[in-house]
């Protein structure tokens, strides 16, 4: 017997899916997260599995939001960084982009390193690659010397022009290394990124010191309790492309996991698309501690390369120069925590109450009101059966704690929990609208995929906002995420800028640049196990209008036909791609800036299975709820005893143990052959 096993490490809950190989069913455990050691968290979900650690023939993990959350709160190693002699302060004047042209407190991101540990080392290289002034050795001692003298914990090189030619950054590697004993990691930047733009790339090879300890420390910990339990293979990594790498390497460019929790989601969502037939849809993913939405356009996952840990309107957030799949991530989960600002509005998030205490209704000893208590007051959640009944939920604690925020708003308690879930609602709302009006997609031509334990919950009433006429949720849908990490791939992206006008003589050096990359990726999925028959390739080039300053990421065949054919083919496309974005083409002539390969090492994904239902009796009853509809009795079903084209009107609720799904009035939904719950929203 053997199991493939993904686990997803979320701010709330860690959940475990896995399956059996032989039979093709599925197990799905899930518990709390364990904030003060993250590994214990995923050791226990894999205890209660019973799934013994030799019979796991395939092991994903996430680096949960361990690195997003260092990043957010500051809480990393004590890192120094060596830059070019002149670019000292390259993390202190970033790019004066203020979001917010009036906000009068506005204020610069602080750097992650202070100036007194920014060494500056005398060399410099052009933009095409070729040596102007060789290493100062003696610059690099002193680096060397105040890392000891500082105590670091880590290391970041960033040398001008180094994504060009990497050679400098390797000699301070070196040097670096001996002196050090290679007792403190060392991040290179061009290791990283092979992108222009220095402030980016330095500050990206920053923050990947600045968790890399920390993540090290935990993959570390989780190799050897596994190892403990008997797991012998060789372990993976959920990160921020899409794609999963090894723990080895995962440990070196922690940075890639900066949003490693979400993505396993979106391609669940993607996988599911390709069985039933949809290939636009934006998926909706709300958990204990935020909501996340992205957006598939004809069976793509959209991938951002210029993405900000923290952007707002009101932060320029900072630049991570890696590949992440565009999701847009707010702090409005179950565990948000609804509270009062200065001029007496009522907010929610994006503080949250977590695993620990959690929502006052847990009875751990949280006592703000939160999303979760709101759902309960308004008869949504059912307290003894939240989560199949593992934790029974006291709505008297959860009325205490809304009655507090009431008498402050001088509101009833009832009216401000229903207050909570509409701003919840609406903040989801312009979330969505960035991953999808503010890209040049109309929402009105998209399903909505909702997973996650809240996500059902609010998914028919974004729907009815935002013009959506249809709402998929996927079975079990509470572990969708790790449910979604079984269908991953193994995966590397490779960037190279090269600043040149398209035309058929640049072409020929692009796609050179291309084969480079493809035998390096050949090279290093060997290395991970992946024979060269089951590697695939994905090329675009970032291309512009010449004089422009922004991007548009267009598709190259990598196996092209003749130069003219694949001259004209990615010239049309280019085009295309920006009339949609920017809605005007020009004749101006055309530049690639980047050239971008992903390789994919392909892996047995599981198929969809078809589902009978009805393995319970299915509990269905009424329950009194609130909600914008007014007060009344709707029935309640339980998910598992719905057969398969079982077609149920609204209002309704359907319960499952690890998530509730809301039917409005009106609205239709059926159960397709896989088990999915399909409504025809209203």
């Amino acid at each position: 017997m053997a199991f493939r096993v993904a686990i997803d490490v979320g701010g709330t809950f860690t959940d475990l899916c896995a399956l059996d190989e032989k039979t093709g069913s599925f197990t799905f455990v899930k518990d709390s997260t364990t904030p003060s050691n993250f590994a214990n968290g995923v050791v226990t979900v894999v205890k209660r599995s019973g799934i013994r650690g030799e019979q796991i023939d395939r092991f994903i993990g996430t680096g949960s939001t361990m690195v997003i959350n260092a990043l957010t709160e500051m809480k990393g190693a004590k890192t120094l960084l060596v830059t070019t002699k002149g670019f000292r302060d390259v993390l202190e004047i970033q790019r004066s982009n203020r979001t917010d042209l009036y906000n009068f407190r506005y204020k610069k991101p602080e750097p992650f390193v202070p100036r007194y540990l920014r060494y500056e080392v005398d060399e410099r290289t052009d933009y095409a690659g070729n040596v102007l002034r060789p290493v100062n050795e003696g610059d690099v001692l002193k680096a060397a010397d105040a890392a000891k003298r500082e105590r670091v914990e880590s290391l970041a090189i960033a040398l001008y022009n180094s994504y060009a030619n990497p050679r400098h950054e390797l000699e301070c590697y070196r040097i670096l290394g001996e002196q050090l004993d290679g007792k403190i990691p060392i991040t290179m930047s061009h290791q990283l990124t092979r992108e222009w733009r220095e402030y980016e790339r330095s500050n990206t090879a920053v923050m990947n010191a600045f968790v890399q300890p920390k993540v090290e420390e935990y993959l570390s910990t989780l190799e050897e309790e596994m190892a403990s339990l008997g797991v012998k293979i060789k372990m993976h990594v959920m990160q921020s492309n899409g794609g999963v790498s090894t723990f080895e390497r995962g440990k070196k460019t922690p940075i890639y996991q900066v949003e490693s929790g979400p993505i396993g989601g979106v391609i669940g969502a993607q996988t599911l698309g390709g069985a039933v037939g949809v290939e636009d849809m934006i998926t909706l993913d709300v958990g204990g501690t935020t909501a996340k939405t992205s957006l598939i356009d004809s069976g793509k996952i959209k991938i951002n390369t210029e993405y900000n840990v923290g952007r707002t309107q009101f932060f320029s957030g900072y630049p991570v120069k890696v590949p992440v799949v565009d999701i847009v991530e707010i702090g409005a989960g179950g565990g948000s925590i609804a509270w009062v600002d200065e001029l007496g509005s009522l907010k929610v998030g994006p503080r949250s109450a977590g695993a620990e205490p959690g929502p006052a209704c847990y009875a751990k000893g949280g006592r703000e009101p939160t999303v979760t208590d709101a759902f309960v007051l308004m008869g949504v959640l059912d307290p003894d059966y939240f989560l199949g009944g593992e934790i029974k939920l006291e709505p008297k604690l959860a009325e205490e704690a809304y009655g507090r925020l009431a008498a402050n708003l001088k509101m009833k308690t009832l009216e401000v929990a229903m207050g909570v879930v509409r701003l919840a609602t609406s903040n989801m709302v312009n979330a969505m609208k960035l991953v999808s009006v503010r890209r040049g997609y109309d929402p009105r031509d998209f399903t909505i995929v909702a997973f996650g334990g809240g996500g059902p919950m609010f998914a028919t009433a974004l729907a009815k906002e935002l013009g959506v006429k249809r709402v998929i949720v996927p079975r079990i849908p509470g572990v969708f995420s790790a449910w979604g990490m079984l269908m991953t791939d193994l995966r590397h992206d490779y960037v190279q800028t090269k600043v040149v006008r398209f035309n058929g003589e640049t072409l020929k050096g692009l796609m050179g640049i291309l084969e480079e990359m493809m035998r390096s990726a050949y090279r290093q999925m060997e290395e991970e196990g992946i024979e060269k028959k089951d590697v695939r390739f994905e090329a675009t080039f970032d291309m512009r209008y010449a004089g422009q300053e922004h991007t548009v990421p267009t598709p190259v065949p990598v196996e092209g036909k003749g130069e003219g054919d694949l001259l004209s083919t990615i010239g049309k496309k280019f085009q295309s791609l920006h009339k949609k974005q920017y809605d005007f083409t020009l004749a101006d002539p055309l530049e690639v800036v980047n050239a971008h390969l992903t390789a994919l090492g392909r892996v047995k994904r599981p198929g969809m299975t078809r589902w009978a239902g009805g393995v319970r009796k299915g509990r269905l009853g009424s329950r009194i709820i609130v909600s914008e509809e007014g007060r009344r009795s709707v029935r309640v079903h339980e998910r598992d005893g719905l057969r398969a084209r079982r077609a149920i009107r609204g209002p309704a609720i359907i319960e499952e143990p690890t998530s509730t799904t809301i039917l409005r009035h009106g609205d239709r939904m059926s159960v397709d052959k896989f088990g999915n719950l399909v409504i025809e929203v209203r």
